[in-house]
This record gives C-alpha cells, sequence and structure tokens, in this order.
C-alpha cells in the first residue's frame, strides 16, 4: 500500500491519524473568498504585466521592480485555484503528487522574490531621495535587471528544500494532504526524529527571517528615513500613510503564516499545538495569498500615470471593438495590433491629466511608471 511503503516523521504520523472536524459554512465562506481574490489578482497583475511589459515605449528602474513583482505575484494567483480546489475537497489533495510540489514551490518562490523585491524598491526609494546624485549618476535598467534576476536565483534557492521534502501523504481517514515530509531521504532509520526535527526548525527559521524580519526590517528602516528625510510637511504626511499601509501590509498578510509555522515548529513537543496548525495554517496561507492582491494596488494603481495608462491601452480595444463594419472582431491579428497602438498612442499625445497628488510638485507615492528619471534609461 502507499501508506505503509513511507517512513513518515513523528509529527506527520500524527497528523495521519488526526480527522479533521470542518464547519461546511465556514469552510465555504473561505473558499467564496479564495474564488474572488483568485479572480481578482490574477487580473490585477494581467494588467500590470501587459501595460508595462508591452505598453511602456521607455523601460525605467521603477518599471522593472514593478514588472518582476508582477510576474511574481502573478504566478502565485495562478495557483490559488488549486488551493482553493483542495479547500473545497475538505482539506484533502486530489491533484496529484506533481501539482503539489510545483503549487508549493510557486508559493514559497513568491513569498521570497516578493519579499527581496519590497525590499529593493524601498531601499531604491530610499537612495533616491538620500543620495540623489549617485542614483542619477548609478541607477540603471540593467542594474535593476540584474538584482532581479539575483532575486529570482535567491528564491530558487531557498524553495529547493520545499519542493524536495513536499508529497502527498494520505491520512487513515482517506484524507490526502499536501504537507512536507521531513522523513524522506534519511541517513538512517535511527535518526528519524532527530532529522525532522532539525529540518523542520531550519526551513521555518529561513522562511521566518529571510523572507519576513530582514525584510520588514529593510522596508520600515528605509521608509522612516525617507519620512525624516522629507521636509515639507504636506509630504511627510502624504508619506507617512503611505508608509503606514506598505508596512502594514505586509506584516499583517504574512505574520499570521509564520507565527503558525513557529506553532507548528512547537508542535513537536506539545501535541496540544498540533490540532491548531492543522485549522489555523490554512486560514494564515489565505491570508498571505493577499499580498498579491495588495502589491498592484500600494505599488502600481498609487500611481496616477499607471492608472492613466491603463485606461488608454482598455479605450483602445474598448474603442475598436465598437466601431462599425465589425471593428476588431473583424480584424487581422497583425492590424488589431497596429490598431491598439496607434489608438493609444493618439491618447498618449493628447496629454496626460495632472493628478491631484502632483499639484503640489510632488511625485506619486511609490513609482512613476511614465515620468521616471531620465537617468534610469540605459
Amino acid at each position: 500500500m502507499f501508506a505503509t511503503e513511507q517512513v513518515f516523521c513523528p509529527q506527520l504520523e500524527k497528523m495521519r491519524e488526526h480527522v479533521l472536524i470542518n464547519n461546511t459554512q465556514v469552510n465555504m465562506a473561505v473558499v467564496c473568498i479564495h474564488g474572488l481574490v483568485s479572480g481578482l489578482g490574477i487580473l490585477e497583475n494581467a494588467l500590470i504585466i501587459w501595460v508595462v511589459g508591452f505598453r511602456l515605449r521607455q523601460r525605467t528602474v521603477a518599471s522593472i521592480w514593478v514588472l518582476n513583482l508582477a510576474l511574481s505575484d502573478f504566478l502565485a494567483t495562478l495557483t490559488l485555484p488549486l488551493f482553493t480546489l483542495y479547500l473545497n475537497s475538505r482539506h484533502s489533495w486530489e491533484l496529484g503528487n506533481p501539482l503539489c510540489k510545483v503549487q508549493t514551490s510557486i508559493f514559497f518562490i513568491n513569498m521570497f522574490v516578493s519579499a527581496f523585491l519590497l525590499a529593493a524598491i524601498s531601499l531604491d526609494r530610499l537612495l533616491l531621495v538620500t543620495k540623489p546624485v549617485w542614483s542619477q549618476n548609478h541607477r540603471s535598467v540593467a542594474g535593476a535587471w540584474k538584482v532581479c534576476i539575483l532575486g529570482w536565483l535567491w528564491a530558487a534557492v531557498n524553495s529547493l528544500p520545499y519542493y524536495i521534502f513536499r508529497s502527498v501523504t494520505e491520512t487513515k481517514h482517506t484524507r490526502k494532504l499536501c504537507y512536507h515530509n521531513f522523513a524522506m531521504y534519511l541517513s538512517s532509520n535511527a535518526t528519524l526524529e532527530t532529522e525532522c526535527n532539525v529540518r523542520q526548525w531550519t526551513t521555518a527559521m529561513s522562511k521566518l527571517l529571510l523572507a519576513f524580519l530582514f525584510p520588514l526590517a529593510v522596508i520600515a528602516g528605509s521608509y522612516i528615513k525617507i519620512c525624516l528625510s522629507l521636509r515639507s510637511r504636506n509630504r511627510r504626511r502624504n508619506f507617512s500613510k503611505m508608509v503606514t499601509s506598505v508596512i502594514a501590509a505586509f506584516a499583517l498578510c504574512w505574520a499570521p503564516y509564520h507565527i503558525f509555522c513557529m506553532i507548528e515548529v512547537a508542535a513537536q513537543y506539545k501535541e496540544e499545538c498540533l490540532k491548531l496548525v492543522e485549522v489555523g495554517l490554512p486560514l494564515a496561507t489565505t491570508l498571505a495569498f493577499l499580498n498579491p492582491i495588495l502589491n498592484p494596488i500600494l505599488y502600481v494603481f498609487s500611481c496616477p500615470h499607471f492608472c492613466v495608462r491603463i485606461r488608454q491601452s482598455l479605450g483602445a480595444v474598448f474603442d475598436g471593438l465598437v466601431e462599425e463594419r465589425g471593428g476588431l472582431l473583424m480584424t487581422p491579428r497583425k492590424s488589431l495590433i497596429n490598431h491598439i497602438r496607434r489608438r493609444s498612442s493618439r491618447d498618449v499625445n493628447l496629454g496626460t491629466p495632472v493628478s491631484p497628488c502632483q499639484s503640489d510638485g510632488m511625485q506619486p507615492p511609490f513609482v512613476s511608471l511614465m515620468q521616471d528619471n531620465k537617468a534610469e534609461h540605459s
């Protein structure tokens, strides 16, 4: 049998014996929330990738940060329907071992990449404010791409253990768990408990430090320094609100997940904590999935130029769809693309309206995709 051929860590063995009691109404509410969050997240990040990746005429450092952040968040939101199906199946993974590994790997890659990029954005904004001359001479699109590639490699390396040790485990009550089994690839069965404890503690601490505490310290420290550097009262007040939103969103989305991961470590020694983890960790994971939804709102849609660009691009599409003689529906693909570009370019040439946040000479809060520093172009 599948269950008897495997070796399990003591904690996972206990989980296989537990009967998970689900509140049907609560579970259905969570599934509905997942469905809404999934659709919204895919749409938001797809829009950003489309506009930043294909509609911008010139690349800037800010656009590179946002594009890579959107790619990471887009991958995470694409896997959200898989997690939603798991919840809808009464917390039983019915999609097989390969998808279990893929979904888990993408989740952790997003965790590390997004934390890395949010910290990089914070440091970049700090350098622009505190060292403008240095930034003008050294910031470049090529440099931003190198940092982003480093971040993806960093995330892949840190996510590798979760891919290796993730597997589908069948419980004694026919429920299937997509869960880490640190008993895999043991050097000796005599060291089963010790190796399981060490591996679980190491992975939990690496997530906590590298994907939460260190990035949170960089984000908070950078934006606090920026606030202190701004002299104008209006700028300081407006920026303080934005800083509070960024720090609060990152902390509130990821803190519960990491707290439950540490409780999971403690459950190796206190069995009563295990039931709390089985119920609370999926809910904390749901909250963590909100971060890819909030990132576009905080880091992109706060920029009025980006919102104008979206309206122009979408307007060009919808305008063509309602034209006489079939519009875009009867237009070949190449002509369709040229039509959208022509319409969008014509709209841009008409001028970009000035947003309220720029009326006093201020730049938008986080990133200005359309009017970034000229020194950013490579």
